[in-house]
């Protein structure tokens, strides 16, 4: 399993078909603050830092193609993951050099998980010799070594996805929550999650997550967003990775999540445990819940308001960084 668990760096970029370029142009840069990178009449990139590309949206593609590329230290490491995905019984497909041209990367392999995703695995990524230029005045993306931000799948049944991305790929799984709705939460760095699973019932894309640097970044987004009519989740905070955040209805049939200062963990030290107070610990309504289940997230948070819940932080080089031993509640639930 340490092979396994090493393999995977972070998520590099996300991709999605949809024929509303002119519409993700807009949403890109004048929302969210990417970068726009046109590729001919079918093909509109984004950057987020140095990276050529992190985000694609392909008009020659159907609105429900996706696809995901999971980042890997070298060829070595690559030839060894498909090596362990064919043992596992999973198809791999030695993807020619033309596709990883286009995805701005020097190797990659594809397959697909138990619902259907189809994931690439990829080393090399391609630096641009220019600066990122947002797309509106933003102090940056937290990327680096945490990689793009983290995605949200549903599934029909979350056993088999969960057993694939963590007994073949070598996630491993950061905390998880029943109630209101089960999801589960899963780490490949020192990022609290980048894949996190939704079981509905139905398998499909719930969000995509980025990092901005500021606060005030995320807050104007917001605005922005209410001008738009894009607000799917109110401005909150998650009692797990502790971002505060809200979600914007993307031109396609999935959200972007706007956040800022998500926790790190220790991967090496981390123990999973079960989040008993719902996953927000203010804010966050979710008009995409019914009307029962928005009930039961809003009275979890009223409770954890009456009961003084907070997560303590101090402010250490821009990001939030938890501080242990202040608060019993806390303390308690990262121990359990």
């Amino acid at each position: 399993m340490a092979e396994a668990q090493m393999a995977i760096l972070g998520l590099g970029y996300a991709g999605f078909g949809s024929d509303a370029l002119d519409d993700w142009r807009q949403f890109g840069t004048g929302l969210v603050g990417l970068q726009a990178i046109e590729h001919g009449n079918s093909l509109l990139a984004f950057r987020m830092d140095d990276r050529k590309q992190r985000i694609v949206i392909d008009r020659a593609q159907g609105e429900s193609v996706r696809f995901f590329g999971w980042e890997v230290a070298d060829a070595v490491a690559l030839d060894a993951l498909a090596a362990r995905l064919e043992r596992a019984g999973v198809a791999v497909t030695a993807e020619p050099q033309t596709l990883a041209d286009a995805r701005r990367v020097r190797g990659l392999i594809s397959f697909r998980d138990p619902a259907g995703n189809r994931l690439e695995a990829f080393h090399g990524a391609e630096i641009d010799d220019t600066p990122f230029r947002p797309g509106r005045s933003i102090s940056g993306f937290r990327t680096g070594p945490l990689g793009l931000g983290h995605a949200v799948l549903t599934v029909e049944n979350l056993v088999p996805v969960m057993s694939f991305y963590v007994d073949v790929l070598g996630f491993a799984l950061s905390d998880y929550i029943e109630k209101p709705f089960r999801a589960y939460f899963f780490h490949v760095n020192a990022r609290h999650h980048s894949l996190a699973l939704i079981e509905t019932g139905s398998n499909g894309m719930h969000h995509l997550m980025v990092e901005l640097f500021s606060l005030d970044d995320v807050g104007q987004a917001y605005d922005i967003a209410q001008q738009e009519d894009r607000i799917n989740v109110t401005l909150g905070r998650h009692t797990n990775d502790l971002m505060t955040s809200f979600y914007a209805k993307s031109p396609s049939a999935f959200m972007v999540e706007c956040g800022w200062g998500g926790r790190e963990i220790d991967p090496a030290n981390w123990t999973p445990f079960e989040m008993h107070d719902g996953p927000s610990l203010w804010g966050h309504e979710r008009v995409w819940l019914s009307a029962e289940d928005r009930a039961i997230a809003r009275e979890m948070r009223m409770r954890a308001a009456a009961e003084g819940k907070r997560a303590p932080v101090q402010v250490m080089e821009g990001n939030f960084k938890l501080m242990a031993g202040t608060c019993p509640w806390w303390d308690g639930v990262r121990g359990s």
